[in-house]
């Protein structure tokens, strides 16, 4: 437990159920005030359900999401909602232009673009419709958003990242100034010592990747990931693979070491147990620095089988480069003097 302000912060290492009106009590008799209630916690967010050409209207006012409303035969009286967070949307994107949500698991066609909302159809979902959570990323392929410095909230987030981290990620960097205007920014915090990671998360920031690299080089340490969710719903499913290849290459010739991010034994992770595919991308990951995992009941168990898969593969491959160790299994056994007759 630690105090903060007028009230003090708790850990708790059991999952709990805290609501309005929870009273939590201090143990320590001492304290002046043992017990208080919670307040006014903010309404949580149910879930959305979208089908193939459902409408969905993103508002720039930052409201909670809801479904669509249906009447009594039901027409849909009020289409489901969500906010985006980034109001440069609605000034740039145009009608026809796709539109992605949750790392491409949804898609869509934006249909009319007004100041304060976008009216989207949806064209990709699951039959018996797919789940829209909170928070969940949004992609634009197709639309320049121009983002090149720094949000206020960027720089509020910055001041706590200057004094208790080691390192920062910068997210969908497209342009060298919006290095060189964080360079700027931990120049004036005094931690331009702090390190730099270039989230490589468009088909733009993948185009400029060799401009952004001699950016962030100006100052060390720096690193770039290869973020796998949103590239390929920017790049295409089908390019991918080249793509992330190219960005190994370039990093490697620059010196700066790359992670391999997103669905790394994804099912291990979440289910207990990988696919073979997964087993294979995790042994690719060998090429890289450093490979990210995403949390699970099971990470552990995920932890310790890429240990494992990595260990061995560093003796096959360092970075780009073949070893070309022999296999054991490989190995071919001499047969006897009777199996010869």
């Amino acid at each position: 437990m630690q105090r903060k302000e007028k009230g003090v912060i708790a850990h708790l290492f059991k999952t709990s159920y805290i609501g309005t009106g929870t009273e939590l009590t201090i143990k320590k008799e001492s304290a002046l005030e043992r017990s208080a209630k919670v307040g006014q916690l903010p309404a949580s967010e149910a879930p959305i359900y979208l089908r193939k050409d459902d409408l969905l209207v993103l508002t720039k006012e930052q409201t909670p999401g809801e479904p669509a409303l249906y009447d009594a035969e039901g027409h849909i009286v009020k289409p489901a909602h969500i906010a985006c967070t980034l109001p440069e949307v609605f000034s740039r994107v145009k009608a026809g232009q796709p539109i992605l949500f949750d790392d491409g698991k949804i898609a869509g066609t934006i249909m009319e673009v007004n100041e304060d909302n976008l009216l989207v159809k949806i064209t990709e979902a699951k039959e018996s419709g797919s789940r829209l959570l909170y928070d969940k990323g949004i992609n634009l392929p197709e639309t320049k958003l121009n983002l090149e410095g720094l949000t206020q909230q960027d720089r509020k987030n910055l001041a706590f990242v200057a004094k208790h981290a080691d390192a920062v990620s910068l997210s969908f960097v497209n342009q060298p100034e919006m290095i060189e205007a964080l360079h700027r920014e931990l120049k004036e915090l005094q931690a331009p010592q702090l390190g730099i990671m270039l989230k490589i998360e468009t088909k733009e920031g993948f185009r400029n990747l060799p401009r952004l690299l001699l950016t962030v080089m100006k100052n060390h340490p720096a690193g770039v990931m290869i973020a796998r969710g949103d590239l390929a719903v920017e790049c295409g499913w089908e390019r991918l693979a080249e793509v992330q290849e190219e960005i190994l290459w370039l990093s490697e010739a620059a010196h700066i070491p790359v992670v391999w991010a997103t669905q790394v034994l994804e099912s291990l992770s979440k289910k207990g147990r990988p696919s073979r595919a997964e087993i294979t991308d995790a042994a690719m990951s060998q090429r890289a620095d450093c490979v990210m995992l995403n949390k699970g009941p099971y990470v552990l168990r995920a932890i310790e089988l890429l240990d494992d898969i990595l260990k061995r593969m560093q003796e096959h491959q360092h970075k780009k480069t073949s070893m070309l160790r022999l296999l054991h299994v490989s190995e071919l056994e001499m047969p006897t003097s009777d199996t010869a007759n």
